[in-house]
Formats: structure tokens, sequence, C-alpha cells
């Protein structure tokens, strides 16, 4: 497959691809939500909707979100609708892809980098950086906010990022 995006030999993930049936994955989303707004004193979806409802909204919000875990080799375990989409990827090859082929080789040095700098400080605003879906397709983005994931008890759990501005370097829009 293209760039490695997934190895089928990976352990499947707990998370289902988000619906109503497990609740577009509420308990996972709300950890994301309250973790954006503990890090940004913003809110990423009205806070006085229900979890299930935030959860269904983030899910086919026209903005990307991905998160990825802990992980020495962080895999993905979520991503929205414009996220799977963007990055021309099924939930079932997402949640077994390591987030590091989201860019492509040589940019993944800078992308650790950035990493380890939202680890340090929490989370970064503005950031702007190449990525590649699973097909090759390449694509910029722009004014991402990268923030780290915590649990319940304030440990860290993962980090997520979001984005509503992209192009990219071809004419051909995603499939």
């Amino acid at each position: 497959m293209t760039n490695g995006f997934h190895d089928l030999n990976r352990m499947p993930s707990r998370f289902s691809h988000p619906s109503e049936v497990n609740h577009y994955l509420q308990d996972h989303v709300s950890r994301m939500l309250t973790s954006w707004h503990h890090w940004t004193d913003r809110y990423l979806i009205d806070p006085k909707l229900t979890k299930l409802e935030q959860a269904r909204q983030l899910f086919h919000a026209p903005f990307a979100v991905l998160s990825h875990d802990t992980a020495n080799d962080p895999v993905l375990n979520y991503a929205n609708q414009t996220g799977l989409t963007l990055f021309e990827i099924s939930w079932e090859e997402l949640v077994r892809t390591p987030s590091r082929l989201t860019a492509e080789p040589m940019h993944r040095d800078a992308r650790a980098t950035l990493l380890a700098t939202v680890t340090r400080q929490g989370y970064i605003d503005n950031y702007r950086g190449v990525r590649v879906s699973k097909t090759g397709r390449r694509f910029m983005i722009e004014q991402a906010t990268v923030w780290t994931l915590l649990d319940e008890n304030g440990a860290h759990y993962g980090q997520a990022a979001t984005f509503s501005a992209w192009k990219f370097f071809d004419a051909r829009e995603p499939a």
C-alpha cells in the first residue's frame, strides 16, 4: 500500500467507527474537548450540548480533527469524517495507522519536533505543515492547533489536532 499507511497485522483498535450505536465515541470525544478547553480556554463544540450531541457534531464537523494514542509509535485512534476524507482512509485503516505516516518521510522530523513541543507546552496554535493521504496525495494544513489529551485524572492520554484550512498540491479533490 502507498506510504505503508496501514499494517493489517496490527492489533485492532478498541474504538469502532463513530456512529449512533457507540454514541459517536462520546467518552473519547469528551476527553478531546475537555483537553482542548483546558489548554486553549476556548470551545471547539458548544459546551451546552449533551456529550452525545457534541460527539455527533464533532464527527460531522466541516473541519478536521484527528487524535493518536500514547504508544512509543503513536497510532491514530480518532478522525472525524472530514479527517477521514482528507486522508482518504477508512476507519478500519485509520485505527491501525501510526500517526507518523500522515507526514511524508522528509517531513517526519519536523512533525516529531512539533509533537515534542506540544508535549512540553500542552498545545500549539497556528501550525502549518505538509501532510499526505493514504493514496499519496499531498496537502498543506494551515492554522492547525495541536494539543495534549488528558484523561480524567490529568494524565497524558494522547495528542490531537484540528484544522479547517488546507490546500492540495494538485487540482484533484479527494475521493
